[in-house]
């Protein structure tokens, strides 16, 4: 089953690396092509090397990892090997000069590109708990494989790209292909792109106002529930277990009772899911009678295993069936009917990864009996809502147990129920006398009552010294009552906690948030009031909580981060407000992504959103610095056209390839790559969408931030002319 997953993800790979190549040879010359794609493999092997180093495995996270980095490795060489060709292609410099001088100018905007991307990942490893754990082989490979990718751009493909420029004078046949690519490609830059960009400066103002309406209607699609979110939707195993507990005073005659009425529910729903569908859906059935299987029930470590029983059952694989293992798991247990000796009966599908119960509820605050009680209501509550299963609770009942209180009688002849109590449990019991050594051990002398004295009546027939010397019997000073007792009653911080656990069926994420909504918007309230308990969400709700918590303290650091390191880069604190300015319109993308594949976002969303800031805003970096180089020789409007039609091939091509290299992995069907969607999603759409908002709202905010310098500057000249007055305004202004 490993051996599969891995192989799933080693063949995405392959196909996501050779669509890259493919679109490489399509755009640059075959040489040049070649030598972009050669930093390909170098960076993959020098952060392999390091996940060597660090102790990491190849696992389905970490290769995951790698496969988002196949199309961004290259986005290094692909600037700077396409600037390389741009200078000695349009202005006639040698390959030597050509070659040098497109490394010493993208070095910056590469450099920040590259430590805004591991900023980005870096804000990952904030995030702690059981699923902070879980990717934190994300940061740390795609942070390996970055640098690695850094260092082959600017100290090996420099000299190759020396080579390859002195041999593209020659037209050679195989770059055929690219040259009638470039040329369609030169034909919309000049005839769409450029008149488009025009355009968008001129009404700038608008344009910036229909993009922010388009991202709220994408917000409004996620706030109206259109677009659901499960925080992990983890991937279903093929199989199914149902454990019982029988209640005490059962003989293994009725646990072997119902456990036949479990086997026969399961063959029932079997024979009808072949009938429906043409396959018989269980492979393989253990039941046993004596014990449980697979993760138990709460508290059945302390039962008499004769009282307990478990039912496994393999499944077909979740590729070769259209229905969920969660349907078949509710039809067995609408099925099954209950043996009227039954404590408990749970059935559980499994699940791969690190989550937590879906439902998991701690009451506190009251006596064992009536959180008991309240577990009891609670699960009743729950157990009629849709795709709710394995129900339970971890206060089970254990043998009855005698209670007895002192009567008036007793308390006024001076007897305390500690020590009355004591007594007692010396009778019972016996007590050690006296240890001695016997050789090598150790031997006691204990003392005992006759067997023949413990009897039935034996409390009817105990007399208890009173503290003047007098004996009366036990039946005068205390009353009995016999209740049931619990085998294990949990505390916390000195109050007792019943937990009540479920799962809920993920294959409807809009049924399982409204689950979860009127667990806590409706019966939990109700449950309080009526029992005088006190309750808090755990589980998979507890560290969900953790994780978005981490998160958005991994999302804050990483935004200053790439703030204070574009404001080291442009030697501004204006200039990288307008290149991150991009960064939540990458949301239109993600969030309409989801909507159109019918998938819930999940924390592997929120893993590609704090990713896909740090990768969106590298388009933006290149552009600003292009527009930036040469506003200082042409008017900005000049400048930000002829910028935005010079980098507008290395900013599809940086695009495409991250979008292309992980389009594999968003038709995979499989089922045991379906929790990774979220995050493939988020950044093939973010990323798609981001480079198109790239082109239109960089250069739109470009232009607003010089007419709102124009405007300062005008109100610092007017402040320095009008004398006195318009000081003593501008200082109450201040």
């Amino acid at each position: 089953m490993i051996s599969a997953r891995l192989e799933l993800l080693v063949d995405n790979a392959l196909i996501g690396l050779g669509i890259v190549l493919l679109l490489l040879f399509l755009f640059l010359n075959a040489r040049t092509a070649l030598w972009v794609a050669a930093g390909i493999p170098v960076a993959l092997l020098a952060g392999l090397a390091a996940m060597h180093v660090a102790g990491l495995t190849l696992n389905m996270i970490s290769l995951f990892a790698l496969i988002l980095m196949t199309g961004v490795v290259v986005d290094d060489a692909i600037v700077v090997g396409e600037h390389a060709d741009y200078r000695a292609r349009v202005l006639g410099e040698d390959p030597t000069t050509a070659a040098e001088q497109a490394a010493r100018r993208m070095w910056l905007p590469v450099l920040a590109s590259m430590l805004t991307t591991v900023i980005a990942f870096a804000g990952l490893t904030v995030i702690g708990g059981r699923f902070g754990d879980f990717i934190a082989d994300i940061p740390f490979t795609v942070i390996a494989v970055l640098t690695a990718s850094l260092a082959e751009c600017f100290l090996i493909l420099p000299h190759h790209m020396r080579h390859a420029l002195a041999a593209q004078a020659r037209d050679a046949w195989y770059d055929w292909p690219s040259r009638q690519v470039n040329r369609g490609f030169d034909w919309v830059r000049d005839r769409l792109v450029r008149p488009a960009t025009s355009f968008i400066l001129w009404a700038r103002y608008p344009v910036l106002a229909a993009t922010l309406f388009l991202l709220s209607t994408q917000v409004a699609l996620f706030l109206k529930g259109e677009v659901q979110f499960r925080f992990f939707d983890a991937p279903e195993q093929s199989s199914v277990s149902g454990n019982f507990a029988m209640l005490p005073g059962a003989t293994r005659a009725d646990a072997a009772a119902m456990m036949a009425e479990v086997q026969r529910a399961a063959g029932a729903v079997a024979l009808r899911y072949e009938t429906d569908h043409g396959r018989n859906p269980v492979e393989f059935a253990l039941a046993e009678v004596g014990g449980s299987v697979g993760r138990g029930l709460s508290g059945a470590e302390s039962k008499d295993p004769d009282l307990l029983g478990g039912l496994s059952l393999d499944l077909i694989e979740p590729d070769d069936r259209p229905y969920s293992s969660f349907a078949f798991l509710a039809d067995v247990q609408a099925e099954v009917r209950p043996h009227p000796m039954l404590e408990e009966l749970s059935f559980r599908g499994g699940r791969f990864g690190p989550g937590g119960d879906a439902i998991s509820v701690d009451l506190y605050g009251a006596e064992a009996a009536t959180l008991k009680a309240a577990a009891e209501a609670l699960k009743s509550a729950l157990a009629p809502l849709p795709g709710v299963s394995a129900l339970e609770d971890s206060l089970s009942y254990d043998k009855e147990e005698m209670v007895l209180t002192l009567t008036p009688q007793g308390t006024a002849l001076g007897f305390r129920i500690d020590e009355l109590g004591r007594s007692l449990r010396d009778r019972v019991e016996g007590i050690e006398a006296a240890t001695f050594p016997d050789g090598p051990r150790t031997a006691s002398i204990r003392v005992e009552l006759p067997p023949d004295e413990m009897t039935a009546d034996f409390l009817d027939r105990t007399l208890m010294r009173t503290p003047a010397g007098t004996w009366v019997p036990l039946s005068d000073i205390v009353a009995v009552e016999t209740r049931s007792g619990f085998s294990v009653i949990r505390r916390e911080n000195g109050l007792r906690v019943v937990t009540v656990s479920g799962d809920i069926a993920a294959d409807d994420p809009a049924t399982a948030n409204a689950v979860q909504a009127e667990l806590a918007g409706a019966i939990l309230p109700r449950i309080e009031a009526e029992f005088g308990v006190a309750s808090r969400l755990s589980g998979q709700a507890e560290q969900e909580r953790q994780f978005l918590s981490g998160a958005g303290t991994g999302f804050a650091l990483c935004l200053l981060g790439i703030y204070l390191t574009l404001a080291w880069v442009f030697a501004s604190w204006a200039r990288p407000l307008v290149v991150m300015a991009v960064i939540p319109f990458g949301l239109i993308g993600a969030i309409f992504g989801h909507w159109w594949w019918d998938v819930p976002m999940s924390m592997f969303s929120i893993v590609g959103l704090i990713g896909m800031a740090g990768i969106v805003i590298n388009d933006s970096i290149v552009l600003v610095s292009a527009v930036d180089e040469r506003a200082g020789r042409q008017s900005l409007r000049t400048a930000i056209v002829d910028a935005v039609a010079d980098r507008l091939r290395p900013v599809f091509l940086t695009t495409a390839t991250t979008v292309l290299g992980l389009a594999p992995l968003l038709y995979e069907s499989s089922s045991q790559a379906i929790f990774l969607k979220p995050t493939v999603i988020t950044l093939v759409y973010g990323l798609g969408f981001g480079m198109i908002l790239v082109l239109i709202v960089t250069p739109a905010l470009l232009a607003v931030q010089a007419d709102v310098g124009w405007q300062f500057r005008a109100l610092r000249r007017g402040l320095r002319r009008r004398g006195p007055l318009r000081r003593w305004i501008g200082a109450a202004a201040l």
